[in-house]
């Protein structure tokens, strides 16, 4: 079983795709957390990320016997979740977002208090997680995406640009940018 836990990613898949159906629950275990806060602050409603969650790990069951290794594991799987939010933001009446400069993202009130609720942490850290989170929302929604994917699969630049189907340099201009304006308004709160 330690050996399991060890597998790679990619290694797992492969397992599941070859009918191995404990590697997919390794996966699921791995990755449902993560994967899950980034659709719920990406769309910014519970019950529309638990959708979404759901259809995302269906559409990798679905597509488990063309799967070969391109990238790592994590990017195929936010590929899918970007893919699945693209889906969702068409269905909207508004659509995709047309401009990411903006500022036009979904709210986060429900989620702001939801890490920080802990009676042992003292008010000045509850505030500080409040003002990112709101500032996490604020940001236009391709810089919001980027940041996310960084910060909940440790992705680098190279695997959130192939995972939201962008170049390079626009994923890391993108990155720069919420860097820069949760790093700006996390000093104007001090």
């Amino acid at each position: 079983m330690a050996a399991e836990q060890n597998s790679g990613d990619e290694a797992l898949m492969e397992r599941y795709r070859d009918g191995d159906a404990g590697a997919f629950d390794l996966l699921y275990a791995r990755h449902r957390g993560g994967l899950f806060r980034y659709l719920l602050r990406q769309c910014g409603e519970r019950s529309v990320a638990e959708e979404l969650f759901q259809e995302v790990w269906m559409n990798l069951i679905r597509a488990r016997r063309t799967y070969t290794v391109q990238a790592r594991f994590t990017t195929y799987l936010y590929r899918l979740a970007h893919n699945r939010l693209i889906d969702h933001y068409r269905s909207q009446a508004r659509g995709v977002p047309v401009s990411f400069d903006d500022g036009n993202g979904p709210p986060l009130d429900a989620i702001a208090g939801s890490r920080s609720d802990d009676p042992a942490l003292g008010a000045d850290l509850r505030q500080q997680a409040q003002r990112l989170l709101r500032l996490i929302t604020a940001l236009p929604q391709a810089q919001r995406e980027a940041f996310l994917l960084q910060q909940e699969s440790d992705m680098s630049v190279e695997e959130i640009a192939q995972a939201t189907g962008v170049s390079h340099e626009t994923a890391k201009s993108r990155l720069r940018y919420a860097t820069a304006k949760l790093r700006a308004g996390m000093q104007e709160f001090r």
